[in-house]
């Protein structure tokens, strides 16, 4: 398994996204706090090894992965779904294409 970042960047991470959904006023909602209170509860101390704090980074770190993830496919669905019907030279450029004229006016071009 790869080495997770340190709690310090996932913490930042999370509060990056709950800011980039809620706004300015991200420190006023639920989750905000939930996160807080999660973090100061499971702080690092140098006492000893402790099953639940990995526990608790490996969880905060995957609610992280799933918020990007969730923004990231918010920003994609709204760039490419509900346009509608399409007409082909429009499909052809999303995938960086054009199509082929016909010289000598068959008719079927514009």
């Amino acid at each position: 398994m790869a080495a997770l970042p340190s709690p310090l960047s996932i913490c930042r991470g999370i509060l990056k996204e709950l800011r980039a959904i809620h706004g300015a006023s991200y420190r006023r909602c639920l989750a905000y706090n939930y996160v807080m209170d999660q973090f100061r509860k499971n702080k690092v101390t140098g006492a000893r090894y402790c099953r639940a704090q990995q526990d608790a980074h490996h969880a905060s770190y995957s609610y992280l992965c799933l918020l990007q993830s969730t923004r990231n496919h918010q920003v994609l669905h709204s760039l490419y779904h509900g346009k509608g019907e399409r007409c082909p030279e429009e499909v052809a450029g999303l995938v960086g294409l054009r199509l082929p004229t016909q010289p000598g006016g068959k008719g079927w071009e514009k």
